[in-house]
């Protein structure tokens, strides 16, 4: 019966109930156990959103909506109950509006990261993107999860580069986000000189910051808008290395205090070479060369004036340094500066670079202050070593956010999923990790999968308060249920 009701709202061309589709969407590269959906629909518009979603309210029927290709990671794509159906927006292509003028962009669920790019360039414009992502990835999903971006100088709020959303609650309801909320239609806002770029709103309330990080339990979201920033004229990439994490902190902050950086962000030496290595070999050998810690910051000037600016950049930069006891080079080990700006500034070839090393990674991440890191990091690889996971195979990526006032700090745990033994230790690891890290002013912003429970749980006021903003945006509970603490 459901199917044949799907059918007049979507066609039979764009159901797909075969074993292999219905397969891929029970699980991903996580440990959230794997749950069967009774099918897949690949929806084109935003009128077959709402229908589907006035259905699935009719018919009591749980929809999870997905925007990014595979691999998927972090379990919030895998039902939670069986009978399921996967709203696959991947579809959903069209790149609505691009503005230098006011540097935004507005675009549909199914946009990839290259898709988007190549179009902003076109203009003279480039997008604050997460750290190499996938091929795959959904811009918009990347926006919705809040993934931190590596130009942190343009990083002013926890949800930037977001601007607005275009959302069909769980209880049908249409509903524009921030400036978009304003009056009239998206077309006679941009006839007024409206732009869609300011997130907060409508009035004085913040409802983007409701959508982000819900993994669709609110609704589905059909269109976002990001702020964009105009291409450079010229670039001067650098690396540092250092043994001291404290001496990187202390460099972290007065780089993007002085503005001298665009991108800004540190790796260790696992991270390093797991983004250039195509092979373990490789991995190997380009890991051996490198200091534990290593920083990359890129110098940029712009159309007025480049040389000038990039001139007195490098001249206080020299300066800076030196105070500092840093050396900035071009080449550290086997690393060049110059492949590194190009790697930051692309997704990730294939196989995704988590994934070379040993073919799957599992992520602990959370947001910290650069004081409380050293001890954090003790923490994680003294938790490592107990559970049989080598603390020295760990991948660690510190990304300063909101200006450089705290930071993004994420373990990148390399493992064999073909070996049972190592998987169930890394299993073990994360939860046992989450739990430490948390007796240790680690936030955890974004929970996902098995350790979402325990993390919530730290704070009844703010899942009372979230399950009656559920309530209102969905009180048939068909949003993805069984994620977060619904």
């Amino acid at each position: 019966m459901i199917e044949e009701r799907l059918q007049t709202i979507i066609g039979p061309d764009r159901i797909s109930t075969a074993p292999a589709s219905l397969d891929g969407f029970s699980r991903d590269m996580s440990f959230v156990d794997p749950v069967r959906p009774s099918c897949v629909v690949h929806v084109n518009s935003l009128e077959e959103v709402q229908k589907l979603v006035k259905l699935a309210n009719e018919l009591e029927v749980s929809l999870v909506p997905v925007s990014s290709g595979t691999p998927h990671f972090r379990g919030d794509t895998v039902p939670s109950a069986g009978g399921a159906i996967i709203v696959d927006l991947s579809n959903m292509k069209k790149i609505v509006h691009i503005s230098r003028k006011f540097r935004m962009v507005m675009f549909e669920p199914g946009v990839t990261f290259d898709e988007l790019m190549a179009a902003v360039d076109k203009e003279g414009l480039r997008l604050n993107i997460p750290l190499v992502p996938r091929r795959t990835k959904s811009v918009l999903g990347s926006l919705l999860e809040r993934e931190p971006v590596v130009m942190p100088v343009y990083h002013w709020d926890i949800g930037d580069p977001t601007g607005c959303f275009e959302v069909v609650f769980g209880n049908g309801e249409l509903f524009r986000t921030g400036a978009a909320a304003g009056s009239g239609t998206i077309e006679e806002q941009w006839a007024a000189g409206g732009s869609q770029k300011e997130a907060a709103g409508p009035s004085s309330s913040s409802w983007y910051r409701v959508i982000q990080g819900s993994q669709g339990t609110m609704g589905i979201v059909t269109w976002g808008t990001a702020r964009c920033e105009i291409k450079p004229k010229l670039e001067e990439p650098f690396l540092i290395g250092s043994a001291d994490l404290q001496q990187v902190t202390e460099t972290l902050h007065w780089l993007i205090r002085l503005r001298l950086a665009n991108e800004c962000l540190v790796l260790n030496n696992v991270n390093v070479a797991a983004l250039f290595a195509q092979n373990v070999e490789e991995f190997q050998a380009i890991k051996n060369t490198l200091p534990p810690w290593v920083i990359f910051f890129n110098v940029a000037s712009y159309n007025y004036f480049p040389e000038e600016r990039i001139h007195g950049q490098l001249s206080d930069l020299s300066i800076l340094t030196e105070r500092l006891g840093v050396k900035p080079v071009k080449t550290l080990g086997g690393v060049s500066a110059l492949e590194m700006l190009s790697i930051v500034q692309h997704t990730s070839t294939d196989p995704y670079w988590k994934l070379r090393n040993k073919g799957n990674c599992q992520d602990v991440f959370f947001i910290s202050v650069y004081e409380n890191l050293q001890r954090q990091i003790d923490l994680m690889r003294k938790t490592a070593d107990s559970h049989g996971v080598a603390s020295t195979d760990i991948g660690i990526y510190i990304q300063p956010i909101v200006q450089g006032v705290n930071c993004h700090c994420e373990f990148n745990i390399f493992y064999d999923t073909q070996n049972p033994r190592e998987s169930t230790a890394v299993k073990n690891l994360t939860t046992a990790a989450t739990r430490i890290l948390m007796d240790n002013e680690a936030f955890f912003s974004r929970p996902y999968g098995e350790t979402a429970d325990a993390i919530l749980n730290r704070d009844a006021a703010t899942v009372a308060a979230l399950r009656k903003i559920k309530h209102i945006t969905d009180p048939g509970n068909i949003m993805n249920p069984g994620k977060l603490c619904f």
